[in-house]
């Protein structure tokens, strides 16, 4: 049975809470520190510290109990979460099992869940791509969901901001609708992607291909150093931890720096029930938790919140927050709260061969591919479906080796691989329209072990995500003939929404209170000491990878919700 922890009030009392220390919660973590504020962190996961806790992060296959993969039944036990391509025997401890966190799919969704201090930092591709005024404008170009509050030039410099800590790897390119940030060394295409580039841009005047930016130390700054870390030493093993910090996750990077600040108390194994509205005050005075072992209730309290779950988590906080005064979830006047959640389109893929440039091969590894930022509808509409995609391509050489011969004939053949063509892989990122109808709510009959309504997910793909997986197959094929490859294959996972594990929305930013639920400081329209700057505060999606935006977003919230509490706007 829960009982409430009885401890006085000023012990239990912080200037900022952070529910969450994943990418967006890390960083609002070393703002709020750095800045002076005593904050307190919750993250309802197991703890896990940098270098510490990485268990697997320098093992060989051999020394693994099942050379890294999984056992059969572990995937069986596991059907949603084995579907995600990093579930495997040297990271599957930083996954959420299925059985231990489920949900309820009114539709198919696959939802993907990293419960642990740095949450899924520590799992992520490491992709990072700035947005431009192209897909801030997309909503009031086109109308589908609402315009957005900001334009690149109130984000601009809060990119420029966060990459030059966490340290970004990339190429000034110099395209509008990709713009160029603080990087570092970029990584080099191989010759195939080289050659592709070249032909792209004889055949195409707006269609680029570059080098993914990436969130890996190519080159230690000084700022690196400070934080204690080193260059990527390209083992791509990222997803056990790095022990170097090569990549930027909370682990590595914001959590330890604000650490070092002396202003940061970090708790986790902190299931959040909601958050506590005073009807007297008429505000949010803290938050509700549980704890994950003993059930133990305890209230936490400040003067501002930043809700930083992860979208589909903060969602079913925000939902469960109820009080007279909000009786459908804190800040819920519209009845918008938990609508227009969206999704990146990841189902579409292509590959290729390539017989040229027998005389090359790759060597080596990097944690990085080639791109092709978005080209479709972005002067003007173009094509019968709305918005674009990105594209990712990656080459290599394959290899076989021969079983001919006898004794040392033998051995020599095994020894010297031989080179078969060059292999060609690429993968759509495409945009998905946010829409009242894709939505999460709370599932009232069920809940979850802490006595938390389950999480409801009724979200789908529509017609234009078809029409969209249909022009990339035409256009990626077109591109590949271009370039003289072969054997040109085509492929639809058909995956479910998820997959991607770019979970948006549901807490949408906007101009207008009737039609969004934050402003254009990431801060509740109807609450002003509660701030979203996690996916869930996403308006529309883009193509990008979204990691660095909410990272910028972060940032900016804090520093202004920092000068309004200074001037006495928050109390």
């Amino acid at each position: 049975m829960a009982y409430f922890n009885i401890d006085g009030v000023e012990e239990k009392t912080y200037d900022a809470i952070v529910i969450g220390s994943g990418i967006s919660g890390g960083w609002a973590a070393k703002e709020l520190t750095e800045k002076g504020l005593r904050t307190l962190v919750l993250d309802r996961g197991k703890d896990v510290k940098h270098v510490v806790d990485y268990p697997t992060t320098s093992l060989h296959p051999w020394e693994m109990e099942h050379r890294g993969t999984l056992p059969l039944d572990v995937k069986k036990e596991n059907p949603i979460v084995s579907k995600c391509y990093a579930f495997k025997e040297d990271a599957a401890h930083f996954f959420s099992k299925d059985n231990e966190h489920p949900y309820v799919q009114e539709k198919p969704f696959d939802w993907i869940k990293g419960y642990q201090v740095g949450g899924k930092s520590l799992l992520w591709a490491r992709q990072v791509q700035r947005w431009s005024d192209f897909d801030f404008e997309g909503p009031a170009r086109d109308g589908f969901a609402v315009d957005w509050p900001i334009r690149y030039k109130d984000l601009a410099p809060w990119y420029s901001y966060v990459e030059k800590f966490a340290g970004i790897s990339g190429n000034k390119d110099g395209l509008a609708e990709l713009p160029d940030g603080e990087f570092l060394p970029p990584y080099e295409l191989t010759k195939v992607e080289k050659y592709f580039k070249e032909k792209v841009a004889e055949k195409y005047g707006d269609r680029h291909v570059i080098v993914a930016r990436c969130a890996h130390l190519s080159e230690q700054k000084d700022i690196h150093k400070q934080q204690g870390r080193v260059q990527c030493q390209n083992r791509v093993l990222c997803q056990r931890g790095c022990p170097y910090g090569g990549y930027f996750s909370s682990n590595s990077s914001t959590l330890p720096w604000a650490e070092k600040t002396g202003n940061l108390t970090l708790k986790p194994n902190s299931v959040v029930e909601s958050l506590i509205y005073d009807e007297e005050k008429e505000k949010v005075t803290g938050v509700r938790v549980i704890d994950a072992h003993t059930k133990e209730v305890t209230e936490y309290f400040s003067k501002i919140v930043f809700v930083n779950a992860a979208a589909a988590n903060t969602n079913l906080i925000l939902l469960n927050s109820k009080s007279n005064r909000f009786p459908n979830g804190l800040g819920n006047d519209n009845g918008l709260l938990g609508k227009y959640f969206a999704f990146h389109n990841y189902r579409a893929r292509a590959t290729a061969e390539y017989d040229g440039f027998r005389d090359f091969t790759t060597d080596g590894k990097r944690p990085t591919s080639g791109y092709i930022p978005r080209f479709r509808n972005i002067h003007k509409q173009e094509t019968n479906f709305l918005r674009g995609y990105a594209a990712g391509v990656s080459t290599y050489r394959s290899e076989y080796t021969s079983e001919d011969g006898l004794g040392v004939a033998l051995k020599e053949n095994l020894a010297k691989p031989k080179l078969g063509p060059w292999r060609i892989g690429s993968h759509m990122m495409g945009e998905t329209i946010p829409k009242e109808s894709n939505l999460v709510s709370l599932n009232n009959s069920k809940k979850d072990e802490w006595g938390i309504p389950l999480l409801n997910f009724d979200v789908a793909y529509d017609d234009n995500d078809e029409k969209m997986i249909q022009d990339y197959f035409e256009q990626i094929t077109e591109m590949f003939e271009s370039a003289g490859f072969t054997n040109i294959r085509t492929s639809d996972s058909k995956q479910a929404p998820g997959l991607d594990i770019h979970e948006m929305g549901g807490v949408r930013m906007g101009k207008d209170p009737k039609t969004s639920l934050l402003n254009e400081w990431n801060q509740l329209h109807t609450s002003k000491n509660v701030f979203v700057t996690d996916g869930a505060c996403m308006t529309s999606t883009g193509t990008q990878n979204p990691s660095l935006t909410y990272m910028a977003l972060t940032a900016r919230a804090v520093d202004y919700a920092v000068k309004e509490l200074k001037n006495g706007n928050i109390s």
